[in-house]
């Protein structure tokens, strides 16, 4: 079947390779020239025939709402749009209506796999009414890892990014678990080789996992992490999950600390910790430490039990 791709990164460009391969014909748009098939948005739905399946992989927000907006315009009835980036599942349900006025059907789909998707299928997880899905199926079907499993409709419009959302909160979570427990034993002088650990947990553990080995690829190329720095964004998709926990009255005690330990990360020196440590400094005396003036963040000499007083 053909299909048009709009968005070729890291993702995108991947992923039309792979759906080639599996013999179907992708036309790709993308900002930059280089790895475009057309130059724009209306060459691509020209040369599409009907009905046509247009595939949207860009940035969530306002990327993904000025392509819907754009392609709103330029499809005919009986076409039907795939959101296939990590947009928020309430944004899918005013997609589907804003599409559906045109005739247009939509489908949303979180795509998880990165950069070994190519070579190893991705996990698809796709929300929408039933006709629309059996139009991308033979996509689906390319998409994915070989065998039975790897995608799923998960239910109405909305279900997929839904599904990715809490998918990407219990990955947060995980990596979050072998982050702590990999600095406890580079901690501790009894163990003297942290990445042969790891190893030895590959196989014939319960916590093996794709993100553990992961982890042992990253120390094979630097084994303490030493030209790292300690720093981690996140996507929105963990805060999206913590904020529908919320509405939901669902305790996520794992994924909401794994998220606010991402935030920690950007804090070269914490002014949380500062207060912590000055109410101990306070109440008991504890030691704590001065910033030095003249190099902010070095630590200074220790300020006395109860702090310094109040000038009058």
């Amino acid at each position: 079947m053909e299909l048009g791709l709009v968005g070729l990164g890291k993702m995108g460009g991947n992923m039309r390779e792979r759906i080639r391969r599996a013999g179907h014909t992708v036309i790709g748009y993308d900002r930059n020239a280089d790895v475009a098939d057309v130059h724009s948005l209306e060459e691509l739905v020209g040369k599409l025939k009907g009905p046509r399946v247009v595939w949207v992989m860009v940035p969530s927000g306002a990327a993904t709402q000025s392509t819907i907006d754009e392609l709103a315009g330029l499809l005919s009835p009986g076409d039907v749009v795939v959101d296939g980036g990590n947009s928020r599942w309430t944004d899918d349900e005013k997609h589907a209506v804003q599409l559906g006025i045109k005739g247009v059907g939509f489908v949303d789909c979180g795509v998880s796999g990165g950069v070994w998707g190519l070579k190893n299928g991705y996990a698809l997880m796709y929300g929408g009414d039933a006709d629309h899905v059996a139009k991308v199926q033979p996509i689906f079907d390319a998409l994915k890892p070989e065998g039975d499993k790897g995608s799923v409709h998960a239910g109405k419009v909305g279900a997929g990014h839904f599904a990715k959302m809490v998918h990407n909160g219990i990955e947060y979570a995980m990596m979050q678990a072998y982050a702590e427990g990999w600095e406890l034993l580079e901690k501790v002088d009894s163990v003297t080789d942290v990445r042969e650990v790891f190893r030895s947990w590959q196989d014939g553990t319960v916590i093996r996992s794709w993100l553990l080995d992961l982890a042992v690829n990253a120390l094979d190329g630097d084994e303490h992490l030493a030209g790292l720095r300690g720093y981690a964004d996140d996507s929105g998709e963990g805060r999206w999950t913590v904020e529908a926990a919320i509405d939901h009255a669902v305790p996520l005690p794992a994924i909401t600390a794994s998220l606010f330990a991402r935030f920690a990360s950007r804090q070269d020196d914490s002014p949380q910790m500062k207060m912590v440590a000055a109410l101990r400094n306070q109440f008991g005396g504890h030691a704590v430490e001065q910033a030095d003036e003249s190099t902010p963040g070095k630590p200074g000499k220790p300020v006395k039990p109860g702090g310094p007083k109040n000038k009058k």
